[in-house]
């Protein structure tokens, strides 16, 4: 027996009076008092050092039935190493040979239920750990170390914060452990590049222009090593980037409501010459609601009858055709222009609210909308669809709380019903601020079911911060005296790319429009304002086509223009500046570009112009 214990518990107490006769004898001689113990893989033991008090310790195993039948008998066995050993035990009978351990169930605690557990515990002396554990032959748990003690689990997939030429900021999920998690290995590849007690590190001696995999390992306060976290490729800024191989995405959006008070109709596209010189028409909008993709608005999308000198081809509708309205519209122009491939957007600003539900079951949400856009009534004029939801697992007009996984779970049950005859494409926020929008959603993994995405790199500020500062609503980089970093096309296309998405698959977008304050007596931006300045439809926004001549642009900045009239303050692209931009779209290698929208733009169509010679 070794040196009592000082004082403790009752209980401890009791328990170390009721062993001492067990322990009369040497514990080599021992008596089993259970016969032998039943196989039983699906068990697990787990061992906990309950106290220490120096020269010696209380240690308990936990006996647990993880099967589905009855355990009717239990054998656990361990190592101690040299000079660790048991003096006393409860509700088991130990025995040793050497540093080998052996614990038998006694009569009474033998027969297990499934779900069932049971403790025995020991006092010892020495300062080793249980080794090599054992129960009823077969690792107490499968576990390569302490026994009873699980690997951690996998951290979460690595995302991406700010990415310069020479650094990237990692961050990741923590992960878990029935211990608790001591540190974290960083790769870089299959090299380990450091290791971290928190969930994030900062890569540096980065090379510019060049991609780097990530992962990340748990490890636990016994030295075991759980499974890697999903990788993550991040493309540093900088260097020369392959221009995207084919033609250019030069897409634009058609609202059906700009059939009523704007007056434009699909035939603007053919008079303005518009027509000759885009690739993708977005029809704006289909609604979402009850987890379906719903008809946004009856009457202009397929009722509302044109006269012939509105019409695509000079011919007028008839009381009793099957089809009319701006869908027949863009049939008639398809059939003049065949290279124009047109896709029913839905969602938008507006209608965004209802994504969330649809999100609840992506294959049946991507089903009403197959069976929507390839109703017969209509199908030769639809060559996909294009999801606008503003904005997953963040807030917009409303606050969408799906999690980060739901876009891609939505946009991979699209391309599966769409299947690859279909174009399958989405427009997403531009908001690369730490933490912000491009954070809340996975779009990385979503780009694989995405033939590409429409990057809203515009309206990044406005006069809804009704006293300023004033600021471009679309710059294409930061400068000096920005109100919010992130907030600039550069900066959110290098993010998505930093997270894993292809140039090849992001279009830069533009606005056909300005936005403005009023009460504005700085020239430059920044300065202050009173509210927003009278628009033609709303406040604060006016079509290009307006702008250009009511409110010439007075200076640039940050790649995009500026214009100071009376007490007005006005922002907007012109064909200098889009030109300006669609020569860095091809630099950056991206797919191409789209805006918002056709009837911002003048009567022959001078800023789709610009982006058409841009991007030759």
């Amino acid at each position: 027996m070794s040196t009592a214990p000082p004082p403790r518990t009752t209980r401890l107490m009791r328990r170390l009076a009721a062993a001492v006769a067990a322990f009369a004898v040497p514990a080599a001689g021992l008596v089993a008092l259970a016969g032998p113990a039943q196989a039983a893989a699906s068990a697990t033991a787990t061992y906990t050092k309950v106290s220490d008090w120096g020269s010696g310790f209380e240690g308990r195993w936990t006996v647990k039935n993880t099967g589905t039948t009855t355990l009717t008998g239990w054998t656990v066995e361990w190592d101690f190493p040299s000079g660790t050993r048991v003096n006393s035990a409860w509700d088991a009978a130990v025995t040793n040979s050497a540093d080998h351990w052996t614990a038998k169930n006694v009569g009474w605690n033998g027969t297990l239920a499934p779900g069932a557990s049971v403790t025995f515990g020991f006092n010892g002396s020495g300062s080793g750990a249980p080794a090599g554990c054992k129960l009823n032959g077969a690792p107490c748990d499968g576990g390569p170390s302490e026994p009873g003690d699980n690997p951690p689990s996998a951290p979460g997939t690595p995302t991406a914060g700010t990415v310069t030429e020479t650094s990237a900021a990692l961050s990741w999920a923590a992960a878990t452990d029935d211990k608790g998690v001591k540190d974290y290995d960083v790769y870089r590849g299959s090299a380990k590049i450091a290791t971290v007690t928190g969930t994030s590190y900062t890569d540096t001696g980065l090379t510019k222009g060049t991609a780097y995999t990530y992962s990340v390992t748990a490890r636990d306060t016994a030295g075991q090593t759980g499974p890697s976290s999903g990788t993550l490729t991040v493309t540093t800024p900088g260097g020369t980037t392959p221009p995207d191989p084919g033609e250019k995405v030069k897409l634009g959006y058609f609202t059906n409501w700009g059939v009523y008070g704007r007056n434009y109709h699909v035939k603007n596209l053919v008079t303005s010459g518009t027509a000759a010189k885009i690739t993708h028409i977005n029809y704006a909008f289909g609604n979402v609601q009850g987890g379906r993709c719903t008809i946004g608005d009856a009457y202009a999308d397929y009722d509302k009858a044109y006269s012939a000198d509105q019409s695509v081809d000079g011919k007028a509708d008839t009381w009793d055709q099957p089809l009319r309205g701006n869908f027949n519209q863009l049939r008639k122009l398809k059939a003049q222009y065949p290279h124009i491939k047109v896709l029913w957007s839905f969602g938008g600003w507006t209608w965004s609210g209802g994504f969330g539900q649809a999100a609840a079951n992506p294959a049946a949400f991507a089903q009403s909308c197959y069976d929507l856009v390839e109703d017969p009534r209509w199908a030769d004029v639809f060559d996909g669809i294009d999801l606008d939801w503003e904005y997953p697992n963040a807030c917009g007009l409303t606050c969408d709380t799906s999690g980060p996984t739901a876009f891609t779970n939505m946009m991979k049950a699209m391309k599966a019903k769409f299947g690859p005859n279909n174009l399958v494409t989405a427009a997403i926020t531009a908001d690369a601020s730490d933490g912000g929008k491009i954070d809340a959603a996975d779009y990385a993994g979503a780009a694989q079911y995405t033939d590409f995405y429409n990057v809203m790199t515009y309206d990044f500020f406005g006069a809804w911060a009704a006293k300023g500062p004033t600021a471009p609503h679309s710059p294409l980089t930061s400068y000096a005296g920005i109100p919010q970093a992130g907030f600039n096309s550069a900066d959110a296309i290098a993010k998505l790319k930093a997270k894993g998405v292809p140039g090849s698959k992001l279009n830069l977008g533009i606005g056909f429009y300005g936005r403005g304050w009023t009460g504005v007596t700085q020239a430059a931006p920044g300065g202050t304002a009173t509210g927003p300045a009278q628009g033609t439809y709303e406040q604060g926004i006016e079509d290009y086509k307006v702008l250009k001549s009511t409110c010439p642009a007075t200076g640039t900045v940050a790649g995009t223009a500026y214009a100071k009239c009376g007490s007005n303050w006005w922002s907007y692209d012109t064909p200098a500046t889009i030109a300006g931009k669609m020569a860095w779209a091809k630099q950056q290698g991206l797919k191409g570009a789209f805006y918002w929208e056709f009837s911002g733009d003048t009567a022959n169509g001078e800023l789709a112009s610009a982006v058409h010679s841009g991007l030759q």
